[in-house]
């Protein structure tokens, strides 16, 4: 495939990204064996798909079932979901770890600055009692990059985040703090901080530790409990190799080489262009050795600037319609 990754990283236009995302698709339809006989199935001629919008989306499920690869290199490495005992996980096989890493840099650094002028506090512990979290590699090496003496992770520790954010807040210094949500509120239901200047991102939800919440009523708590005016999330996944962040509300921009669309959910194949909320797929060029369009099980609203809201996710495990070939 003749796409670098210094192309997919430098895309600063709609005919840029369309460009790119053909390329990738025309390689990974006859090359990614799972998405080669999907596209057969569907019955889909590639030289008449000449828009982004007209690229199928792989299901997500099929990453529990198969290896997704459209190489022929070994994973350098292997994300893996959380879940349940017993319970089939997705697997993300990655040929090229370091394509993953600037993937992350450059958001991070798109949305948040050089993490060298943070503090970096992460409380995630249920992220580093299993292997294979890319969320993790993520954060493992933004703290090394951060180079603040107190920038870590705090397994159980809460007195001690409380006693380190405290003095981070004295001395002015920007401090982001990432949190799986049930930590961020077993934090505040012990300790009350009023750190405005903090950047707290809640990543994953309640992981089985707690009853979910809407979202409203849980940013209402994570404010009180930290004394700030909005609460940021990340939005990516196992299957991914880029994230999207929100600055408050909910509502999630994506860095350049990634793109949102809506799909009918009663009509799996079709994309909404109204605004109506729908299924969410994704488009993440970055994945560029596994499958780089992927139907998720989310559910979410587009906004006319390209930014989306998460509503929820499917109740059903498979999403009807598009489980061809899944076993």
């Amino acid at each position: 495939m003749n796409i670098t990754t210094e192309q997919i990283f430098s895309i600063n236009n709609e005919a840029t990204f369309n460009e790119v995302a053909l390329a990738i698709f025309t390689h990974q339809a006859k090359n990614c064996a799972v998405y080669k006989d999907y596209i057969h199935y569907l019955k889909i001629d590639l030289s008449l798909v000449n828009n982004y919008k007209q690229i199928p989306f792989l299901p997500i499920g099929f990453f529990k079932s198969h290896k997704v690869l459209s190489t022929i290199n070994e994973p350098e490495i292997i994300f893996s979901s959380s879940g349940t005992t017993g319970q089939i996980t997705s697997k993300h096989f990655v040929s090229e770890v370091k394509v993953y890493e600037e993937s992350f840099n450059k958001a991070f650094q798109q949305f948040y600055g050089n993490p060298k002028d943070s503090c970096i506090l992460a409380l995630l512990p249920s992220y580093l009692e299993r292997e294979g979290s890319s969320l993790i590699y993520m954060v493992d090496d933004l703290l090394k990059k951060s180079k603040h003496p107190q920038s870590g992770y705090f397994l159980h520790d809460l007195d001690q985040l409380n006693a380190t954010l405290i003095k981070l807040k004295k001395a002015n210094q920007k401090t982001i703090l990432i949190g799986v949500t049930y930590a961020l509120l077993d934090f505040v239901e012990q300790y009350q901080i009023d750190f405005p200047e903090l950047i707290v991102m809640e990543t994953g939800g309640m992981k089985g530790k707690r009853k979910e919440m809407v979202r409203e009523e849980l940013h209402d708590t994570l404010y009180t409990g930290f004394g700030v005016k909005n609460i940021h999330s990340e939005y990516g996944m196992t299957e991914l190799l880029s994230q999207g962040y929100s600055y408050g509300q909910g509502i999630f921009n994506c860095p350049p080489w990634m793109k949102i669309l809506l799909r009918d959910t009663s009509d799996p194949l079709s994309l909404l262009e109204n605004r109506q909320s729908g299924g969410i797929n994704v488009i993440d060029l970055a994945n560029i050795n596994s499958c780089s369009f992927i139907a998720t099980q989310d559910l979410g609203r587009i906004y006319p600037n390209g930014s989306f809201e998460v509503l929820g996710r499917f109740d059903n495990a498979d999403i009807r319609g598009c489980n061809l070939l899944v076993q």
